[in-house]
């Protein structure tokens, strides 16, 4: 089912430094699925600018550019309080570049080789506030979550039961201030993997209950999205 074409179209900036690079994305999403370029940027200060001139929904920013690259960008957008979610693009995948983009506030994490309609999927799902990732990607966030430890702890049953004490899902290390023991427990089974059904599994809880902590998660770590919040989990705890 279509929407009117202009009333549905998710607006979008380029921002890439290589003029081909900004010639090949616009051509690769504007009027695709109901998207329209609204405009481009060469570096980050100027992507800022255009935010605030052409109120973009998404922002599709190149990491690294002369001046002011992206990840500074995406906090100067941040900080001003802008409502454009920013799709970090970009040829280096390396931890250091995911988890700043993240950290700064980008909803997904791309590389420029990622097939066009994963780069549109990337900027439909931005614009409801959705994380999209390139599968390599996707894969060092799990193997980051991870640790050194060799893999992701997936809790079962025997981690809680009802009316028991408050099962850790990695060991002793307490909650970060204003979290309880069970919303930082709820958010470390998120930053393993786990979905909120096996999450309500482990913790014999209904899924009712484990969405009311994500919501408290969520306004109490400032953030929009289950990757967001792992990052969060990931900052406090440390590796392993």
């Amino acid at each position: 089912m279509s929407a009117p074409a202009d009333a549905a179209a998710v607006r979008v900036l380029v921002v890439d430094d290589e003029r081909l690079m900004r010639a090949g994305l616009r051509l690769m999403v504007d009027g695709a699925a109901g998207i329209s370029v609204v405009g481009e940027a060469a570096d980050g200060a100027e992507a800022v600018r255009r935010v605030s001139d052409l109120d973009p929904d998404v922002v599709l920013m190149d990491v690294r550019m002369p001046g002011t690259d992206g990840i500074e960008a995406t906090r100067r957008l941040v900080a001003a309080g802008s409502r454009a979610r920013v799709v970090v693009l970009t040829a280096f995948e390396t931890d250091d570049h995911l988890l700043e983009a993240l950290r700064a506030g980008a909803v997904s994490f791309l590389l420029k080789d990622a097939p066009p309609e994963d780069v549109v999927t990337a900027v439909h799902d931005a614009a409801q506030g959705r994380a999209s990732f390139s599968p390599s990607v996707l894969a060092r966030l799990v193997a980051l979550a991870a640790g050194p430890q060799g893999g992701p702890h997936r809790a079962g049953p025997q981690q809680g039961g009802p009316g028991g004490g408050v099962a850790d899902a990695a060991g002793s290390r307490t909650a970060p201030g204003g979290l309880t023991a069970r919303e930082w427990e709820v958010g470390r089974f998120v930053a393993q993997g786990l979905t909120n059904a096996e999450i309500a599994a482990a913790l014999y809880l209904s899924t009712t209950t484990v969405k009311t902590h994500m919501t408290h998660l969520f306004e109490k770590l400032h953030v929009t999205n289950r990757v967001q919040l792992a990052i969060r989990v990931l900052e406090h705890d440390g590796p392993g």
